[in-house]
């Protein structure tokens, strides 16, 4: 099950994030999303700014990204909104990271479908190349978080790595993408069984069959 988010603020924290400010290159891009809505909707920027505002603190300090409150405070002005508006977005969704996270968001998902496909070795390979749960490893460099369905189940076990997800996993599938990433290198997202390409049946399809090398009317067929 997904932990509980919780909201740190602190003096020290405040004193660090409270004069966030987008950079000119976001500013930019803030305008722009701002105008893909009418006048007077401006709520409807909640996600993307926040999305927004992350990937800066992100690129800021080499990790995910994660969302301060001065940040979210920040958020909530440049939108004109009370900042519990903001707030209960940023804690509804788990693509928002409310404490710190490394260089590399490990999301396993922990889900039935997930689970009964081999979840814990996932957790197992995770565990191995020493991350727990709910922390950061010393080095900065992962933080694991079990979170719920993300829509993979299909080519289940999966994990989310920051922006990718990697799908069809096992130990050692799931040990190669971690120990890929700590050397810097850019392992391939998606599934990773071999000859598989998204989320068509494992050795070919069952169903279907006359349209894998044309387009094919069955209609007749069903009459």
């Amino acid at each position: 099950m997904a932990d509980a988010k919780t909201i740190p603020d602190t003096p020290e924290l405040r004193a660090e994030w409270g004069g966030f400010a987008w950079t000119p290159e976001n500013a930019a891009k803030a305008q722009e999303i701002m105008g893909r809505y009418p006048a007077g909707r401006q709520q409807s920027c909640t996600i993307p700014f926040l999305d927004l505002a992350q990937r800066q603190v992100g690129a800021m300090t080499n990790t995910q990204g994660w969302l301060p409150i001065p940040v979210i405070e920040f958020v909530a002005r440049e939108l004109g909104l009370a900042v519990i508006r903001v707030l209960e977005v940023a804690t509804f969704y788990t693509m928002f990271n409310m404490n710190p996270v490394g260089k590399y968001h490990v999301q396993v998902c922990g889900t039935t479908p997930c689970w009964l496909r081999g979840s814990d070795e996932v957790f197992r390979a995770c565990k191995a190349r020493g991350m727990k749960k709910g922390h950061t490893t010393e080095d900065g460099l992962f933080t694991l978080t079990e979170v719920e369905c993300m829509g993979n189940c299909a080519s289940a076990p999966m994990v989310q790595i920051n922006d990718d997800n990697f799908e069809d996993l096992d130990f050692d599938r799931t040990a190669a993408i971690l120990d890929a990433l700590a050397k810097g290198e850019s392992p391939k997202a998606g599934t990773q069984e071999p000859g598989r390409h998204t989320v068509e049946p494992s050795g070919g399809p069952t169903t279907l069959t006359a349209m894998v090398s044309e387009n094919h009317d069955y209609r007749g067929e069903w009459a």
